[in-house]
């Protein structure tokens, strides 16, 4: 596992374990006006999860500010207490948001649990989205509440921010409208309605995504951690930050004096037409990446990891694409 990938501090979970004791029986289950009650790791996916389920659920976002890193974030008793009382989490997986797991396994929560990054192509284990495409619908919700915690850890050389993957999203957005229509089928109709509305914004997405491609394709940027990969790659561009700079970047770790000359020496060169860097993690490597680019007057991006305020899911990756478009058309 990464070293900046936390996991609940064994004292957290002993001191509230004894306060939370029986929270997550079936009778506290629930939010107190009758919604679903929905607990996601991130605004990211609570936001994802409001789409689909608008006045019938309630969502709690574990991680829910700017100001938040995911990766160092230390959850308290009451984020405890929301995963005991849930109905249905919503997790990224992965490796990045272990301290949900971590919750899920103090509280013993029955509650369903769906994890993004099963729905990738580049999950090893890609179980959920292999049955997805094998018309398997109806095994998934079993397995998804079979949820084995254990398999979850940071796998090497895997992208877990899978977010930024709109073809993923899609289908973590039909598991959702699925698990909340088994928990209200009276309202299975209106979360398909919301699904059809989701899906038709995730395919503009991917539309400009390929004007991208089509005007850009295979230039080069410099991409400081893998977090936009996915979105930069269904772009048509080509990352050409050395892969031990960015391995670094993630994991918190001081970057070898050589990588970085290296990292350098790429920015410099001439050929990279955009920087684009993590708003909310950095360091003394990342800024000067950034001073080399501005100093050359290449364009510099930054992205985030959670939902900027007043933003959708959908707005937020198409304020994403634009910034990419500009910055490269520059």
């Amino acid at each position: 596992m990464s070293p900046r990938r936390l996991i609940v501090p064994a004292a957290l979970v002993a001191a509230s374990a004894l306060a939370l004791a029986g929270c997550a029986s079936a009778e506290a289950s629930g939010s107190e006006d009758g919604r679903i009650a929905v607990v996601a790791s991130t605004n990211v996916y609570g936001q994802l999860v409001e789409e689909i389920g608008a006045d019938r659920v309630a969502v709690t976002s574990i991680v829910a500010a700017g100001s938040q890193d995911p990766h160092s974030f230390e959850p308290s008793a009451r984020d405890q207490l929301s995963v005991s009382r849930a109905d249905l989490i919503v997790e990224n997986g992965g490796g990045y948001d272990s301290f949900v797991d971590a919750l899920i396994d103090a509280t013993g929560t029955a509650a369903h649990v769906i994890t993004a990054v099963e729905f990738s192509h580049d999950w090893p284990e890609n179980d959920g989205h292999a049955e997805e495409e094998a018309g398997a619908e109806g095994d998934h919700a079993d397995e998804e509440h079979d949820h084995d915690h254990a398999d979850h850890g940071h796998v090497e050389g895997f992208n877990e921010h899978v977010w930024y993957d709109p073809h993923t999203i899609v289908h973590v957005a039909e598991a959702i409208a699925e698990e909340l229509s088994e928990l209200s089928p009276d309202d299975a109709a209106t979360f398909d309605a919301n699904l059809e509305t989701f899906a038709a914004g995730i395919e503009d997405l991917e539309a400009s995504l390929g004007e991208i491609d089509a005007a850009h394709g295979g230039e080069e940027i410099f991409v400081t951690e893998p977090v936009p990969l996915y979105l930069t790659g269904a772009a048509g561009l080509l990352n050409v930050a050395p892969e031990a700079f960015t391995e670094a970047v993630e994991e918190g770790q001081d970057v070898a004096p050589a990588t970085l000359l290296d990292a350098l020496d790429l920015v410099s060169a001439g050929t990279v037409r955009a920087v684009i860097a993590n708003a909310q993690t950095g360091g003394a490597e990342t800024t000067a990446i950034i001073d080399e680019a501005e100093s050359r007057e290449i364009p510099v991006v930054e992205f985030t990891e959670t939902l900027p305020d007043g933003q959708t899911y959908l707005s937020w990756m198409q304020s994403n694409i634009e910034a990419l478009g500009k910055a490269l058309a520059e």
